[in-house]
């Protein structure tokens, strides 16, 4: 499904979790990639929720670093662009040590692997403008897809699947453009009878 959207390469950034699908993609299409940093709080708060003591210790030292880039995130307007580098810069370094020292527990092994493998790529927002440390907004463009999924039970035909993607491509593009979706397809269906070129999705600065 990635070859056939993406295409066999990709040069932009792929934003997403790290679903073993992407990781492959990665791999084979030679893509950059941004793990999302909010799915990985998720997955490192569970582990500090574990009986374990040991092992909830260690993830607890984790969570504190991970939470670090979103403050100074935050602080980044009150700061020269060569000190928020420097910052964040310290921020991931400390957060690799530690990741990269597990103490002796197959959860905290696995979780280390993967930050030797693909540790620099959960930082990649660092050195690319534009790209953010999370797929949040990826996530919230969704949402109301996987909900109406769940209520209605999607559909089985292939019209039917082009008829929704159509049509909440349509609604998520309007929210995001702060456009009436409602008054799109009004316009497109007006166009449509009057024989004129349809109302485009596009932003207007394009």
């Amino acid at each position: 499904m990635l070859r056939e959207v993406l295409g066999e390469a990709f040069g932009g950034v792929l934003g997403c979790d790290y679903f073993s699908a992407y990781r492959k993609y990665m791999a084979e299409a030679g893509s950059t990639v941004q793990f999302c940093l909010a799915h990985l709080i998720r997955e490192v708060r569970f582990l500090t929720e574990q009986a374990d003591a040991v092992l909830s210790r260690w993830a607890g030292k984790l969570l504190k670093h991970l939470r670090r880039p979103f403050g100074t995130l935050h602080r980044r307007t009150r700061m020269t662009g060569d000190a928020f580098a420097r910052a964040m810069d310290r921020i991931r370094r400390a957060f690799l040590r530690q990741a990269c020292r597990p103490p002796d527990r197959r959860e905290a092994h696995t979780l280390a692997e993967r930050f030797r493998r693909h540790g620099t790529s959960y930082f990649t927002f660092l050195t690319t403008p534009g790209v953010e440390p999370t797929n949040n907004l990826t996530e919230q463009a969704i949402r109301f897809v996987v909900i109406d999924r769940k209520v209605t039970q999607g559909t089985r035909g292939s019209v039917g699947q082009r008829w929704c993607e159509r049509v909440w491509t349509l609604l998520a593009t309007c929210a995001q453009q702060g456009r009436s979706a409602f008054a799109f397809l009004a316009d497109s269906l007006a166009a449509h009878f009057r024989r004129q070129p349809p109302p485009s999705l596009l932003p207007a600065n394009l």
